[in-house]
């Protein structure tokens, strides 16, 4: 573990913990304070900038893949502009196109308000001409969440869907069921266990949290795309990683999960200071590039003779 790791935990164990001990959501309070981040990096020297109704572009010059990014915050607080620097690294490291996706969020907007949102998101693009073959989805916590609750949502209607997935630390489990939320509370440095099914009624109202698109886990992974999936070996969420990538990879989906010793929830939002970041930003990007490399050789249109 890095210096610049144990400094991020210590961190957000002063700044984050206590609230999550006995939690009352204020969800304006939350909305504020991530508007409100001391530092946010600049734009690639590689891209350009555009903010849009719905979200925000990162383009560049002859990309080689474009990617949806959705941004956690528990489906209730932070922004594309939040999350910037993972959205801006993939970017960067991956050259590609990004789109950040300002869903809605609850409790204005519950389920499954965030999940059409994100299905009409990756649809818009290939409308737009985005070659499907191109497209990787990618998100954190809440948003790696509802990344793999679009593929769903989009196989089950029987769309074309993306080269990949990139999942950072996603929250699949709104029951809040999995193992890790006992044997983890308390080596957490984020977060403690009590809040997550507060967060997650916020946001499910009087949806059944079992629902595969609010809780992928309990979805059907057959056919899914090939998934990279992100966790901390110390945070609550880690058997929401670890339980997909098992029922995925018995569904025949070709799963890459990597767990990361001794770094906080979300750690990738820590680059460039966190080297761990860095490097987990690179290996999405080379992960990018492989599928997306792989599902253009696999639906390139076949050769025609000229005579």
């Amino acid at each position: 573990m890095s210096w610049q790791s144990a400094l991020a935990c210590w961190a957000v164990r002063r700044r984050m913990r206590p609230e999550t001990a006995r939690p009352t959501l204020d969800v304006d309070r939350a909305r504020v304070y991530t508007s409100r981040r001391i530092w946010s990096p600049g734009v690639p020297k590689s891209h350009h900038l555009e903010i849009c109704a719905d979200g925000e572009w990162l383009r560049t010059a002859e990309p080689r893949s474009t990617i949806l990014y959705l941004h956690g915050g528990g489906y209730y607080f932070c922004s594309p502009q939040s999350h910037r620097a993972i959205s801006f690294g993939l970017a960067m490291r991956a050259h590609a196109n990004v789109f950040s996706l300002d869903y809605r969020l609850a409790p204005e907007h519950r389920f499954p308000a965030a999940v059409d949102d994100a299905v009409a998101a990756y649809r818009a693009l290939i409308a737009n001409g985005v070659a499907q073959p191109s497209i990787v989805i990618a998100g954190d916590s809440a948003g790696g969440g509802l990344a793999l609750a679009t593929l769903l949502a989009l196989r089950d209607a029987g769309d074309a869907l993306p080269a990949g997935a990139v999942l950072f630390s996603p929250w699949t489990d709104l029951t809040c069921s999995g193992a890790s939320m006992r044997t983890n509370e308390g080596r957490d440095p984020m977060f403690h266990a009590a809040v997550f099914p507060k967060v997650a009624a916020q946001y499910l109202g009087d949806a059944d949290a079992r629902h595969p698109y609010a809780s992928p886990l309990f979805g059907k992974f057959e056919g899914l795309p090939p998934l990279m999936i992100h966790a901390a070996d110390t945070e609550l969420l880690l058997d929401d990683s670890t339980r997909v990538a098992d029922k995925a990879r018995t569904a025949g989906v070709r799963v890459d999960l990597r767990i990361w010793r001794g770094v906080p929830h979300i750690f990738q939002i820590w680059a460039p200071f966190m080297p761990e970041a860095r490097e987990a930003l690179s290996q999405a990007a080379q992960f990018i590039d492989a599928v997306t490399s792989a599902s253009a050789r696999t639906h390139r249109p076949p050769m025609t003779s000229m005579v």
